[in-house]
């Protein structure tokens, strides 16, 4: 019973692992939002914001330093007085040399310092604030981008993966073209040109095969990369390219709302930026006050003796205010706050072009997406045409009225008709995408 139950244990966890080598392209969307480098950059770059948040507001907050000095005067340094001091008969012009003080003496303080106000303080906490933002909006900006690039990679490997396969069926129909030619042929109701210009279509079509199979390699490598997968893991897709060509017509005529735009947004956020710059510059006219309280201790001695319990300790302490007042910089701080105010005037005026540049992008992308839309139907009715001329040349070569070149130009019409549509399926899930993009959905 124990060895069944592990069995199935085997089972269930294969089963699993076979279960994530398989993605929907929403599944490897979300797959590439969670395990990206990118993605996991831009976390750290969001827990590194928070970090200098409260690092700028630990600035505002008690500060506790304590310092130990230990001196030990190799040779003490003298001072000259005069001698008349120790001896009134001397000259004078005469000094005596003394040193004053013990040889080592050590002393230990604790500071305390609280900021009492400071103008660029508050603004500073206030540009914190606005850096995190920062960093916030970037991590939606990569998701966007991670999004596209993993749809046009997932779109890019099924256009491949389809290629392969029709290729391989034309392969299949012009193999058995070829050998019912060459039977003709053999019966001397054909000529061997025709078979010929038909096997060098052959060739030109494997060669065909073989550089579709290499990108599809190249496009599921391209797209584990995206994803954040091992290039050495395998990876299946469960889409296909009709379903996700799905035509949506209300995105041609979605109303936009740039202000929503997260393009937009990280550009107001910048303007943020420089207005707080502007108040920074005019808080360095603002005085600071900073109140501190420090308590030492030294003790003097010839030896160190300073570990033991005689040793005599003389403590100090100290309460103060400071205040620090600018009063003049030559003209200084104002050229630094009108250099601030011309930045955000620019700053402003990016902020209008970026508002004009995203309208523009949201009408080329529809007018992308429904010219993608137009492609399609026409790369599909050119299929459908394509597929009866080249079937009704087949007819007519075996009944003897056609020519194996005009055989072969219907069969490469078809081919490069089929390939285009295959293109025009891929075009419209790109363009849907980056007009979801450009609308910010």
């Amino acid at each position: 019973m124990r060895n069944k139950f592990i069995i199935l244990l085997a089972v269930l966890a294969f089963i699993t692992l076979k279960a994530q080598d398989n993605y929907t392209l929403q599944e490897a969307v979300d797959f590439a939002l969670q395990n990206t480098n990118a993605i996991k950059n831009a976390d750290l770059a969001i827990d590194a914001a928070k970090h200098k948040k409260w690092e700028t507001t630990t600035m505002g907050l008690p500060q506790i330093s304590a310092s130990v000095d230990y001196q030990n005067f190799i040779k003490q340094p003298v001072s000259l007085i005069p001698a008349k001091i120790f001896d009134p008969m001397a000259p004078d012009d005469a000094f005596a040399e003394i040193s004053f003080g013990t040889k080592q003496n050590m002393n230990a303080s604790a500071t305390l310092s609280q900021l009492l106000f400071d103008g660029s303080y508050l603004v500073g906490l206030q540009s914190a604030k606005v850096y995190l933002k920062i960093s916030e909006l970037a991590k939606v900006k990569t998701k966007q981008a991670i999004k596209e690039a993993v749809i046009d990679a997932y779109g890019n490997v099924l256009l491949a993966k389809e290629g392969v396969s029709i290729i391989e069926n034309n392969l299949k129909l012009l193999d058995k073209t070829i050998y019912d030619t060459n039977e003709i042929y053999k019966n001397g109701f054909a000529e061997e040109q025709d078979v010929e210009q038909l096997q060098i279509t052959r060739e030109n079509l494997n060669n065909q095969l073989n550089k579709t199979k290499r990108l599809l390699v190249v496009g599921k490598n391209m797209l584990k990369i995206i994803m954040g997968i091992d290039i050495d893991s395998p990876i299946s897709l469960t889409d296909n390219l009709e379903r996700l060509s799905t035509i949506n017509l209300s995105l041609s005529n979605a109303d936009f709302n740039v202000e929503n735009h997260i393009d937009y947004q990280m550009a107001k956020n910048s303007v943020k930026a420089k207005e707080l710059f502007v108040k920074l510059e005019k808080s360095k006219y603002m005085p600071q006050l900073i109140a501190f309280l420090n308590y030492g201790t030294k003790a003097n001695n010839d030896t160190f003796n300073f570990t033991n319990s005689d040793q005599r300790w003389f403590a100090s302490s100290l309460f103060g205010v400071s205040l620090n007042v600018p009063i003049f910089s030559s003209f200084k701080r104002n050229s630094r706050v009108q250099q601030a105010k011309i930045a955000l005037k620019q700053e402003n005026n990016n902020l209008y072009q970026e508002a004009q540049k995203l309208k523009l992008e949201v009408e080329n992308a529809k007018a992308n997406y429904q010219y993608a839309i137009d492609n399609f139907n026409t790369s599909k009715k050119n299929l459908a045409l394509a597929k009866r001329i080249e079937k009704k040349e087949q007819i007519k070569f075996f009944e003897g009225v056609s020519t194996s070149f005009n055989l072969t130009q219907a069969q490469n019409q078809l081919y490069g008709t089929q390939q285009n549509y295959l293109q025009a399926i891929v075009q419209i899930i790109s363009t849907k995408a980056k007009l979801e993009t450009a609308l910010n959905q």
